[in-house]
């Protein structure tokens, strides 16, 4: 028996487990750093006129306006001119702007012009539409700099206010926007407590390249769940591209401070959908930086569900919220 050539067999093999399993370890820790964040940047149009905005917000409206349903198309509260206060109101992931439309109505009676649009791939009358599953971190990005960009046409100081995705997209443009004077970040959804904080950035890159699947709302309401301007089910793909647009945002406060003049952060400690704690390391993130940032968390015993803006949300105790949100905002 060759025992020089049985040991040279024998190390090929240990250098081939040892390779094996090096790249079994840098495979498992790359997937704990969110992939294709890197690319997601800011860019600004801002309208150079109250006329010039109206002519964009036309264009929104106009946009696949026989697939809309018409409760969902880009809302307008105007009072005719650029006004000193403008807000623009971000609804939630599979809702539309109906959701935030008496909200709106509250911001109008004090002077502000008011824009609610609807979220890239939303607001289709066909609520069953696999549509919402296309809808991408880059959009979400994009949305929220054109919004900012209508807005400055609207008013001389920017409001925004965005609710879970939109409370995502409204961190992202507070982060990469100065001409928002006020971000208003609601709920947002850089993470769900259905995911371990730990490994949230492993189940969204696992996620984002798995094929899609949708899931009920309410499984035993189904096409019945409420509110019917809202789509019942979610996409899997489109959780993780909002995740993405959130971690997006992590990393840019680690590095920077945010660009918005103030930023004001509510958190609802009831809330059994989203992940305050990561909510809380960009609220530290930006603390630490020493931007101009408030919180609010309303409390527990409120027994507030995820969505306590919606109306047609069952049980919303909106003549309690409404008025705190009002005086939060506006102070």
């Amino acid at each position: 028996m060759n025992t020089d050539k049985t040991k040279t067999v024998g190390s090929q093999i240990w250098r081939v487990l040892l390779i094996f399993l090096a790249i079994i370890v840098i495979v498992a820790a790359s997937l704990f750093v969110p992939w294709n964040i890197g690319r997601l940047v800011s860019h600004s149009n801002p309208a150079q006129s109250y006329t010039e905005a109206v002519q964009r917000i036309q264009a929104l409206q106009a946009k696949d306006a026989s697939k809309m349903n018409p409760d969902c198309i880009a809302q307008f509260m105007t009072h005719g001119q650029k006004t000193d206060k403008v807000v623009i109101l971000v609804h939630g992931y599979t809702n539309c702007p109906e959701q935030f439309k008496d909200l709106g109505q509250r911001f109008y009676d004090l002077g502000y012009n008011v824009l609610i649009a609807p979220l890239p791939h939303h607001g289709l009358a066909d609520r069953m539409t696999d549509e919402q599953g296309h809808l991408s971190a880059d959009e979400l990005a994009a949305y929220a700099d054109q919004m900012v960009d209508i807005a400055d046409g609207l008013g001389n100081q920017v409001t925004m206010v965005g609710l879970s995705a939109g409370g995502v997209t409204t961190a992202w443009a507070a982060q990469n926007r100065k001409d928002v004077d006020l971000a208003v970040i609601i709920s947002p959804a850089f993470g769900f407590q259905a995911i371990p904080t730990a490994i949230t950035a492993p189940v969204m890159n696992i996620v984002s390249i798995l094929p899609d699947t949708f899931v009920w709302w309410d499984e035993t309401l189904k096409t019945d769940s409420l509110p019917f301007h809202a789509y019942p089910r979610y996409s899997k793909h489109a959780l993780a591209q909002i995740m993405q647009l959130g971690f997006a945002v992590q990393k840019k406060a680690k590095q920077q401070s945010p660009a918005a003049a103030k930023i004001l952060v509510i958190t609802n400690a009831n809330d059994t959908s989203v992940n305050n704690i990561l909510t809380a390391q960009v609220v530290s993130n930006w603390t630490r930086d020493g931007a101009n940032i408030k919180t609010y968390e309303f409390p527990v015993t409120l027994g507030l569900a995820h969505d306590f803006i919606d109306p047609s949300q069952p049980n919303q105790p909106i003549d309690v919220i409404y008025p705190q949100l009002m005086d939060l905002i506006t102070q």
